[in-house]
């Protein structure tokens, strides 16, 4: 007889597990239930329209410094699937990946379709059914060891279940897991942009390529590209940074004050000698880096010093007004704007309730999680994504060493 195994949300995690378990167990039969009418939504509409696939980080123990909650885990998960498995997953079914300069891995079509396509033709089989419209309402133990799926009036048993509905807004929409005897982390929102209480509209679009960003009373400084939008503050820095502060921000009500080290981290020493490197040229002339002619023109509008002067004729107080800013600019913020389409939460079931090396169920036998749903987060850039594929392998493979009893992952 066939093993019956349910896969709950046909996102990446879901549709990826299901790949790989008919793959692993052939003559088993996936039933997967979406809640909605269509499949891969996300995978749809994120990077734009072209799916960031992964990133270009190869190496566990690195790549899992990118997720702010689950980086313990995934690095151990990561040492069986990561990055380059991925790309040889794609690769072997016609679709070539290409590396962005920060990182960041497409398919060299940039159509997120090409993704979908492969991953849907993957999971081509007759032992695989789709329910669309099937919200999964209860799950229950069922007799001689297998586990009730409830949808509406109709109650079906399933050998194995791997539960995959992604992140949740609110600890409500996890009740049906908590009530199992998971313990559930507050979900709270992750990736997401700054508003700031006086935004600079004027700014709008300047980018400085180099910046330190870091949050008052919060111990992390994210660096990178921060981008000026018409409400606040963005860019891969402000993005990273809200995801390592998410619980923080949210504790303190999104009202915090957003810190600035716009020439990358120089202390005062160095900033200074890079002024004096032009002491002779206005203020107004001097060129950096990674520093916008308009961004720059803005600051020392801010630190209320002549552009007319050279930095050798500023009087000290201006001086020091200058350096300050440079290296600790403060924008009191209120706030958040969710990053494109690509909603993440922090939160989700909590690590403590699954199994570390197969993401199995410690109160459920036979109940597994993969992707999002479990209290586990990257930050921008692919990661989220990884996460979801490594972690659907991960179940697979144990679903399929179970059934033939080999060794343990």
């Amino acid at each position: 007889m066939k093993k019956q195994i349910a896969i709950i949300g046909g996102g990446a995690a879901g549709i990826f597990t299901a790949a790989h378990l008919l793959s692993f167990l052939p003559n088993a039969h996936i039933s997967l239930f979406e809640k909605s009418s269509k499949l891969l939504e996300k995978v749809r509409i994120s990077g734009g329209g072209r799916c960031n696939v992964t990133h270009a980080c190869f190496e566990p123990k690195k790549l899992a410094t990118h997720y702010p909650r689950g980086e313990k885990l995934l690095k151990n998960l990561f040492h069986h699937f990561q990055a380059s498995d991925t790309v040889e997953w794609f690769t072997q079914r016609g679709v070539a990946l290409k590396t962005e300069s920060d990182g960041r891995m497409f398919p060299v079509t940039d159509d997120s379709e090409t993704i979908i396509k492969a991953m849907l033709l993957a999971c081509k089989s007759e032992n695989f059914t789709i329910h669309y419209r099937s919200a999964i309402t209860a799950i229950r133990k069922g007799s001689n060891g297998g586990i009730a799926l409830q949808r509406g009036e109709t109650v079906s048993v399933f050998d194995y279940v791997i539960v995959t509905t992604g992140g949740s807004p609110s600890e409500k929409g996890l009740q049906w897991l908590a009530v199992l005897g998971h313990q559930i982390v507050k979900p709270v929102p992750s990736l997401f942009t700054f508003n700031l209480s006086k935004p600079h509209a004027e700014l709008m679009g300047v980018v400085a390529k180099q910046a330190q960003v870091r949050i008052q009373g919060f111990d992390f400084r994210s660096v990178g590209p921060v981008l000026f939008t018409h409400w606040g503050l963005s860019g891969p820095a402000v993005l990273r940074l809200s995801a390592f502060a998410a619980r923080f921000l949210a504790a303190q009500n999104y009202q915090y004050d957003v810190h600035i080290n716009w020439l990358g981290g120089l202390n005062d020493e160095e900033v200074r000698a890079l002024l004096a490197t032009q002491s002779a040229v206005k203020l107004k002339n001097q060129s950096f880096e990674h520093l916008p002619k308009r961004l720059w023109l803005f600051l020392l509008d801010r630190a209320e010093v002549n552009p007319e002067l050279p930095w050798g004729d500023t009087p000290k107080k201006h001086k020091n007004r200058l350096v300050n800013i440079l290296m600790d600019d403060c924008y009191p913020a209120k706030g958040k704007t969710t990053f494109k389409e690509e909603f993440v939460t922090a939160g989700g079931v909590s690590l403590q309730s699954i199994q570390q090396k197969t993401l199995e169920s410690k109160s459920v036998s036979n109940l597994f999680f993969a992707g999002e749903v479990l209290d586990m987060d990257g930050v921008t850039g692919g990661f989220n994504f990884q996460a979801a594929w490594t972690t659907s392998y991960t179940v697979a493979k144990a679903i399929h060493q179970r059934e033939t009893r080999s060794p343990s992952l």
